[in-house]
């Protein structure tokens, strides 16, 4: 193959991706002098990415395999373009090999390695092949040809479960099972074909043996044209929920210097049998004592920034220079490990109800200033939607330190300095995990978010004084605002009165929780707020964000955001969500219980698992729905006959669309 056409020096750049990554792309490109151009679905026609772009192509509606995952449409916004490359970030066609030779055929720069190389290490299965042939250690395991259910079942039986189920083109837990006895094993694999075929084209499985325990680690590597293959030291990705990965860190905190190397030197071992060229990913598995070759991911990895903030490395700018035909600026002994970097990934999801997707329109959002170590990799902004048809992770927060401990303190303040509102997300959820003392300790597997659950998603604390006064302050803020009272007015002050007091009462509640009651003071004197019989002075003073309120002389800073009568406040005390009682009534309650078996989100009804007239138990699983590339099972809320279902397989379903009916049993 000419290698003239393979690697060239280009000017214009395609991102045949979206969100954090394609802001993250077009950031180093620009720097680098490149002209940028974005795609979009019609879903993401306002999207970050778009307007970051000297120029963007609309792909096609919002289906991803209607515009981002559609080759012809990509091949074609390149050629309107004038575009001479195509940078395509991670997931969607990262990966995909037939999306790599038709750029190749194009004419088209591939900023990522060889459709050859891409076949041979990224499949999970032909991976494993060579790895066994170079003397790589992998998990015991299945990676055959042969798919039949009779095949898997026997390879599972000879592997001795538990064992893992997975699409061998896949990732991020896409199409994967954990697989406990054989009973599990055949609506396992179609469940984990069904997804994978959604999410990657492919249905391919394969199965390796579960390890117990097992904590995750991966190895950076890259790759010139001209012979040279480095690795630029490991990460620990070992918390993880249903294999998704959700904090990683680099370097590995459960490695010391002899076994950084080890794994290391396997990893340019592995990435050498392909003569590997452009950015890559070895992954492993330890269960304690020794470390097994998983798989490798043929591109950029999500938590690259971990590595490039101990390494000093722009990863992106070394695959646009290696898609140029140079060679890697350094040697390996030329890199240097300086300090630790921990990644935490935000989704737009709820975890107190099943880490379910969060769709709609983005508020508030409100991160910390990128300083003192902190970086933030976002995709999106105030004003933004979060759409049900793509991945639903909204920015990445990295914290870098000269040391583990202190590079925790700074992520976890970040992230209790961050407020996204309109939708739900998984902030206080990442601030739990990262103060957890297990994890700080660093006495952890990929297992642990799974078993701690139930204490990382507790319920926040019930409102203090504090919490409540500056509720008050905030809608006396608000409403100042909204009469737009002239600065230095008398007026200004709570209610002032030329003569007389008066009193102003509030009453809040969380949730469907007891109502609370305080009463503002003001007009001569100074403002007071009264809470059972405490009485306490208080002043504000406003800042970008919320204020500081002074309450009996303790100045605190609280964060809030007021949508009609919901309150969000931030204090020192943790996030509240409070109710204003509508002092005129007219209060109304949801009236769709939890007995309404309907859609969450919009999505693609993918499975019907019961018939209508059987007789299920609460939990039972009824049917399945495709949202946001996941599968999600609803189940009967109570137990009963299932008296009718209102859907089909293949069903394209909206948002609170009920499904099914479910007739109580009466017991």
């Amino acid at each position: 193959m000419d290698r003239s056409k393979l690697y060239r020096r280009f000017r214009t750049l395609l991102i045949a991706n979206r969100g954090e990554i394609a802001c993250r792309v077009i950031r180093t490109a620009r720097a680098m002098g490149l002209r940028t151009v974005a795609v979009y679905s019609e879903a993401d026609r306002d999207a970050m990415h778009v307007a970051l772009a000297d120029e963007a192509v609309l792909l096609g509606p919002a289906r991803a395999r209607d515009s981002y995952l559609n080759v012809e449409r990509l091949i074609e916004a390149a050629r309107k373009t004038g575009a001479e490359a195509v940078h395509p970030g991670y997931g969607f066609l990262s990966e995909n090999a037939e999306f790599a030779r038709a750029c190749f055929d194009a004419g088209l720069v591939f900023v990522g390695p060889t459709a050859g190389m891409m076949t041979a290490m990224g499949s999970k299965s032909g991976s494993k092949e060579l790895m066994e042939k170079a003397g790589v250690p992998l998990v015991p395991g299945y990676h055959g040809e042969a798919q039949d259910e009779t095949t898997l079942a026997k390879a599972a039986d000879k592997i001795g479960f538990p064992i893992l189920v997975k699409a061998s083109a896949g990732g991020g837990g896409r199409g994967m099972r954990i697989v406990r006895s054989a009973a599990e094993l055949g609506p396992a694999i179609v469940s984990a074909k069904r997804e994978a075929l959604a999410a990657f084209g492919d249905d391919r499985m394969l199965i390796e043996k579960y390890v117990d325990n097992p904590r995750h680690i991966e190895v950076q590597v890259i790759g010139d044209s001209h012979g040279n293959l480095l690795s630029l030291f490991e990460r620990e990705c070992t918390l993880q929920r249903r294999h998704q990965k959700v904090i990683e860190e680099a370097p590995s905190p459960t490695l010391n210097a002899a076994q950084r190397e080890t794994v290391c030197a396997a990893a340019r071992k592995a990435a050498g049998a392909v003569n590997y060229v452009g950015a890559g990913t070895i992954e492993f598995v330890s269960d304690g004592k020794d470390v097994f070759f998983i798989e490798m991911n043929t591109r950029l990895q999500v938590e690259h920034p971990v590595t490039e903030l101990i390494s000093g490395i722009d990863l992106v700018e070394w695959q646009l220079r290696v898609a140029f035909g140079e060679a890697l600026p350094l040697k390996q002994d030329e890199i240097r490990l300086n300090g630790h970097a921990v990644e935490a990934r935000v989704y737009a999801e709820n975890p107190t109800k099943n880490f379910m997707p969060s769709v709609g329109r983005i508020s508030t959002w409100r991160l910390p200033a990128e300083a003192g170590g902190l970086r933030i990799d976002a995709g999106y902004r105030e004003g933004d939607s979060v759409s049900p048809y793509y991945d639903a992770m909204l920015a990445k927060m990295i914290a870098w330190a000269p040391t583990r401990d202190v590079a925790i303190e700074r992520l976890n303040r970040g992230l209790e300095e961050s407020d996204v509102r309109g939708i739900v997300t998984n902030i206080p959820f990442l601030s739990a995990l990262m103060t957890h003392p297990k994890v700080r300790t660093n006495a952890i597997d990929t297992g642990f978010i799974e078993r701690e659950l139930a204490v990382l998603t507790q319920a926040a604390p019930a409102p203090g004084e504090l919490e409540l006064c500056a509720a008050v302050a905030a809608i006396l803020g608000d409403e100042q605002k909204a009469a737009h009272v002239q600065a230095g007015s008398p007026w200004q002050t709570f209610g002032w009165q030329p003569v007389g007091r008066r009193q102003r009462s509030f009453v809040f509640r969380v949730g469907h929780g007891p109502e609370q009651k305080i009463t503002l003071n003001y007009g001569s004197g100074p403002a007071t707020l009264v809470i059972g019989d405490r009485e306490l002075a208080f002043t504000t003073a406003a800042k970008e964000g919320g204020f500081d309120l002074t309450l009996d002389g303790v100045k605190s800073a609280v964060a809030a955001v007021i949508d009609g009568h919901e309150l969000y406040l931030r204090t020192r005390n943790g996030r509240f969500d409070l109710h204003w009682v509508d002092p005129f009534g007219g209060e109304s309650e949801e009236q769709a219980g939890e007995d309404k078996i309907a859609a969450p989100l919009p999505g693609t009804v993918v499975a019907v698992l019961a018939e209508e007239g059987a007789r299920l138990e609460k939990g039972a699983p009824i049917l399945t729905l495709e949202v946001m590339k996941m599968e999600q099972t609803l189940r009967a809320p109570f137990a009963g006959v299932l008296q009718s279902i209102k859907c089909r397989v293949g069903d394209i379903v909206q948002e609170g669309v009920e499904l099914a009916v479910v007739e109580p049993s009466g017991e």
